[in-house]
């Protein structure tokens, strides 16, 4: 009984840490609180992946708000990906994480700019914070991709 619950306790720590993460920074020997930076790679545009850092405070029942996000081009973008992606203007949540036990989540949304022909990623908290939504943007361009000049195309044949 005593393994099945040592188990138990070693399996939900484990669900707790990030297959993502890349990195861990610690904020000093008095605080709990580190900077946590993951890596997301777009579940469809798969040529984009995206570095978020976020603050997460051990032994706390809510992180804090604040995140920073970065997109890169990374690999392949073509005009077949593009036609995959909502292009309503909220577009689409690619990303999530809780960030505490009362429904405080951090989310990264897909927005499509045809306009300008660029991709962008927001980065968002889901509860108010300081009269405040904390949230900060990052823009992948479509120039010299595969992608460029055909979106537009297929657009205006619609």
């Amino acid at each position: 009984m005593k393994k099945l619950l040592l188990a138990a306790g070693v399996l939900t720590l484990l669900a707790g840490c990030s297959d993502n993460e890349v990195g861990d920074v610690s904020l000093g020997i008095f605080t709990l609180k580190d900077i946590k930076l993951n890596s997301m790679v777009d579940p469809v545009v798969t040529g984009v992946t995206c570095h978020i850092a976020s603050v997460e405070a051990d032994l706390s029942l809510s992180d804090p708000s604040d995140s920073a996000i970065a997109c890169r081009q990374t690999g392949e973008i073509t005009a077949e990906m593009i036609a995959q992606i909502d292009r309503s203007d909220s577009g689409e949540i690619v990303f999530r994480k809780s960030k505490s036990v009362f429904f405080k989540t951090m989310k990264v949304r897909r927005i499509y700019d045809p306009a300008n022909q660029t991709l962008m990623y927001l980065s968002y908290s889901t509860k108010e914070t300081s009269g405040s939504f904390k949230h900060s943007l990052s823009t992948v361009p479509l120039w010299g991709t595969q992608a460029y000049g055909q979106t537009s195309l297929d657009e205006s044949r619609q």
